[in-house]
């Protein structure tokens, strides 16, 4: 009987050395002595309770007139056959981190580290799908008919935790009336940069749901305007730029997005904003929507009739007292001039020790996720 027949197809390789034996009229002794090995390292391999080494393929070969790698494949077959089966879970999380960053959303707390069960369960209700061939980007049943290519998975993923967060939040009722209001007074908030800890409290007594959600690794996003429901505006922030400067533009350009009620429909379908670059400008190039966003963000920070004549009368002889007797003026916050005046001048290398931080004073106040503290909302 073949000795390893029983459990596996593949036999063992000492099952054909025996034949070898067997057709030369040769003993395991007689192989033993050709090998220059004690006989029981021949019993050993021929009895299937020891593998062939590569050294001992290589002297094989040589004693049988057979090549090296002959045996070699043998033994590797043989293995390969009986090794245990994999855990299936290892398949199901592969496919789950090759298509979302699920690794960084365990350390975030965006999801619990648990068996792959739960696991998959969990990014259903992270998603609000009933099945994983219904979440976007999943590999193995991504949906034809839909394009993300301008939403990246990292993105989505963010987009959904602040989705997460707002739906479980409680503010007053959408005010556009109240929203106008706050916008106007904005500039009132630009001055001290410890204003900013009152943005979500009057946001919210307009309706709207603001948080800050840290961004992930390779996601590029600044904000997010979106629509829990029609009644129900939502702004999330990264603040991935800890800059006075960089927080209000970002904060009025959603601000304008809820006012032209953009972000409407499925989540899915939702585009977050990178402002970087170009894309914080007023070039043709971008959307209608973004470009409109973008200019009354640029008008709330410094309002640019003002900006473009000081522009015209100082440069390219630009002082830091001039910047400072500038931001006085129009009572905006000298980092918030420098952040409009280095974008006009395409020079972020000047006078950036006045592009103050401004982060824990929004956190202080907001319902935040991140940096170290996730958000206390249901899985």
């Amino acid at each position: 009987m073949n000795f390893a027949s029983s459990l596996t197809d593949v036999p063992h390789p000492g099952e054909f050395i025996r034949e070898e034996l067997d057709a030369r009229g040769w003993s395991q002794r007689d192989l033993a002595y050709i090998l220059g090995v004690h006989e029981q390292a021949v019993n050993l391999i021929t009895s299937g309770k020891r593998g062939i080494s590569p050294d001992m393929a290589k002297s094989l070969g040589k004693a049988l007139d057979v090549s090296a790698e002959y045996f070699a494949n043998l033994q590797k077959a043989f293995e390969m056959s009986n090794a245990r089966e994999p855990d299936p879970a290892i398949e199901k999380r592969a496919l789950l981190q090759s298509s979302y960053p699920v690794r960084e959303m365990i350390k975030r707390g965006w999801l619990a580290d648990t068996d792959i069960g739960l696991l998959e369960a969990q990014m259903l209700r992270f998603f609000g799908k009933n099945s994983l061939s219904d979440v976007p980007y999943m590999a193995h049943a991504a949906r034809k008919t839909t394009d993300y290519a301008t939403t990246t998975p990292e993105q989505l993923a963010w987009l959904f935790r602040v989705r997460q967060i707002a739906s479980e939040m409680v503010v007053a009722s959408y005010s556009e009336n109240k929203l106008r209001d706050f916008v106007a007074g904005m500039p009132r908030l630009m001055a001290d940069p410890e204003e900013a800890r009152h943005v979500p409290r009057l946001l919210a007594e307009c309706g709207i749901r603001f948080a800050v959600v840290e961004t992930l690794p390779k996601a590029n996003i600044d904000g997010v305007c979106f629509w829990l429901d029609e009644k129900s505006p939502t702004i999330g922030m990264t603040i991935r730029y800890d800059r006075i400067d960089n927080f209000w533009f970002v904060l009025r350009h959603e601000c304008e997005h809820v006012l032209n009620r953009d972000g409407q429909g499925r989540l899915e379908d939702q585009k977050v904003d990178d402002l970087d670059g170009e894309n914080g400008g007023v070039g043709e190039g971008l959307p209608d929507p973004e470009r409109k966003a973008n200019k009354a963000a640029a008008e709330t920070c410094v309002p640019q009739d003002q900006l473009e004549s000081f522009y015209i009368r100082k440069f390219p002889f630009i002082s830091e007292k001039d910047m400072l007797g500038f931001a006085r003026r129009i009572q905006r916050h000298p980092g918030i001039v420098v952040g409009q005046l280095q974008r006009k001048m395409d020079r972020y290398d000047w006078l950036t020790k006045h592009k103050v931080k401004i982060r824990h004073h929004v956190v202080a106040s907001a319902i935040t996720d991140g940096w170290g503290v996730p958000a206390n909302v249901s899985l």
